[in-house]
């Protein structure tokens, strides 16, 4: 908050003193995308999520600026923009990002006359941004490492919650939903370098070793829910003590104080765990924890690669692109056909609320008119009572701190505190005071209609939800573990990267449950139905691997005709949940006891099919 604060009113300050206001509230502009853009937690990470975004936000304000006032000439030329800018933005987090500030600075151009030559407002935008980054990093020094070490030590407490949760199902369903976004951050946060940081970081690769050590840990951890016997207290309050030696850099090697196991599960759990605080305890590097997860880095230029060759191919960048290119046509074509004061915001509007990578697309329509009126309630009061002049300093200074305090609670708060702080910054640069406040809202309306209109209800892909197809692939993915979880020859870091990603994938299809709850009837109501088979799959997976370590402590393990019979009925049931409604009924399969490992699995997957049902 405090730096929200100081990278928007500084520039202003600077140019009120300089007596060019309006060179100031430019350059605040481009704080305040920065703001905007600081999300991530490592300090690597925030150069790329700010600085990359300016490159691009820089080029549009540049093309904008050139068709100004240009009439058809402009609105083509923000629609071959925004199609660019759609296509972009389906390569990941930091291109979304740069795409979204692509369209939007080409927007401003193209609709606000900027003060100075055709150069000055990108330079004066980029060096707002620069100034956010600046502003961030100022403690890198200080606090280096901290962010990657908290993601490791939340990994370990999530798993210690996960312990904790004994045999209660609800709770431990919560614990493990938990377990897997703090792995997931975890590993993203600190996979997100070079591989060359992780030959020359000695420290990072001892996290990432850490880190890896906690997964037989977690592993583990669903066989106690089978086994229906909760650990004792110290079990967790150990993993707990870890955590805190991760998070202070604590290398003292201690043997954490456990009751004897006394069941299969436990020994299971106490062998896993003993491993986890020896790699915590040792400086040295883990060969197998430095080979296990480092090799995705290594193939970053690949990757990057594929990921631009995706984006220029795939139907889904296209359609995406299209949809946003049709939306800043119409709003671009009807400020051109209608006179509308300040007609920049109606495409404004679209750009902001037309991100499907950021949740629901209606959603974030209503969201975003009822954040507009609120955010302009708080405006016209600012506006009306507040003198121009050095005043606006601190009024801009107070405004800009309430975006990173509301902006984690949701699109609409979000919406509701930047609002304010762009209607004072453009009365800087047009002195219209509460003139501005009618026609913003109109014209944010006006670009919500645009959106749920041209970008939501034409396109039928947008009624329907993706949960069922990428549940059907995470099921097809299940019965491969079910494969590799008994099947000889099968290296142990493999089968536990595919659960790994199995879990990553799974808690993908909850995301997209919970975008889809928020989309208008019956979409929502379609997407509610498909919780319980969510349910049961983790279920499932949970039962595979409590199965794989009865197995490696000793029990007997389940023939090859047993394992090809879950993976086969698994299979049945992924191509079921791909064919439409009511086209296919899966044949029934009553479990039997066999006494196997692979009853509880069987169990499972039974009722999963059950669930599934006549579609």
């Amino acid at each position: 908050m405090v730096r929200a604060s100081v990278a928007l009113s500084l520039p202003l300050a600077v140019g009120i003193a300089a007596g060019q206001p309006a060179y100031g509230a430019v350059a605040s502009l481009g704080a305040l995308n920065g703001v905007i853009g600081d999300t991530a937690d490592a300090y690597r990470l925030r150069v790329l999520n700010i600085a990359v975004p300016q490159v691009t936000g820089a080029a549009g304000v540049v093309v904008g600026s050139l068709v100004y006032d240009s009439g058809w000439v402009t609105v083509a030329t923000l629609t071959a923009v925004a199609l660019l800018s759609g296509m972009i933005s389906t390569i990941g987090a930091v291109a979304s990002s740069s795409g979204l500030l692509l369209l939007l600075n080409a927007v401003i151009g193209a609709g606000l006359p900027l003060p100075g030559a055709w150069w000055t407002a990108p330079v004066l935008l980029s060096l707002g941004g620069l100034g956010v980054l600046v502003l961030a990093l100022l403690a890198w020094p200080l606090r280096a490492g901290i962010a990657e070490r908290a993601s490791v030590a939340a990994a370990y407490r999530s798993v210690a919650e996960l312990l904790a949760s004994g045999t209660d199902p609800d709770r431990y369903g919560a614990a493990r939903t938990e377990v897997t976004h703090a792995l997931n951050h975890a590993y993203d946060l600190l996979l997100a370098r070079r591989a060359r940081h992780h030959a020359r970081s000695r420290e990072l690769t001892r996290l990432v070793t850490q880190l890896n050590a906690i997964n037989p840990v977690a592993e583990a951890a669903p066989t106690l829910l089978l086994a229906s016997r909760a650990l004792p207290p110290e079990v967790p309050d150990a993993v707990r003590l870890l955590a805190d030696d991760i998070e202070t850099g604590h290398t003292e090697r201690r043997r954490p104080a456990l009751p004897a196991p006394t069941t299969d599960a436990g020994r299971a759990v106490e062998h896993a765990l003993r491993h986890a605080a020896e790699v915590v305890a040792d400086p040295d590097v883990d060969p197998w924890g430095l080979d296990y997860r480092t090799s995705g880095p290594t193939r970053l230029r690949v990757r990057t690669a594929r990921a631009v060759r995706e984006a220029s191919l795939s139907t889904g960048s296209w359609r995406y692109g299209l949809r946003l290119a049709l939306c800043i046509a119409l709003a671009q074509g009807f400020v051109s056909l209608v006179p509308v004061p300040r007609s920049y915001w109606i495409a404004l509007t679209v750009t902001f609320v037309l991100k499907p990578d950021y949740g629901s697309v209606f959603s974030r329509a209503v969201l975003r008119a009822m954040g507009t009126v609120a955010g302009l309630l708080l405006a016209a009061a600012v506006l009306a009572g507040v003198p121009r002049g050095w005043w606006d300093v601190p009024v801009l200074a107070g405004l800009a701190a309430l975006i990173p305090a509301l902006s984690p609670r949701g699109y609409g708060y979000q919406t509701a505190a930047i609002t304010p702080v762009i209607l004072v910054l453009s009365d800087v640069l047009n002195r219209d005071g509460t003139d501005l406040l009618l026609p913003r809202l109109f014209d944010s309306l006006l670009g919500c209609a645009i959106v749920v209109v041209a970008g939501y209800l034409l396109w039928p892909e947008s009624w329907g939800t993706r949960v069922g197809h990428r549940l059907a692939q995470a099921v097809t993915d299940t019965a491969a573990y079910v494969d590799a979880a008994f099947g000889a020859g099968v290296d142990p870091s493999d089968r536990t990267r595919m659960r790994r990603r199995l879990y990553r994938d799974l808690s993908t299809v909850c995301t997209e449950f919970q975008r889809a709850l928020t989309e208008p009837p019956p979409t929502g109501r379609r997407a509610a139905a498909w919780w319980p088979l969510v349910i049961a799959v983790e279920r499932i997976v949970d039962a595979t691997t409590a199965a794989r370590i009865s197995v490696h402590h000793g029990a007997t393990p389940p023939s090859e005709a047993e394992t090809r019979q879950v993976s086969r009925q698994l299979r049945e049931l992924a191509e079921h949940l791909r064919e439409p409604e009511g086209a296919t009924v899966l044949p029934r399969h009553s479990p039997s006891r066999t006494d196997s490992v692979l009853d509880p699995v069987r169990h499972e997957v039974a009722a999963a099919r059950s669930l599934a049902g006549p579609r």
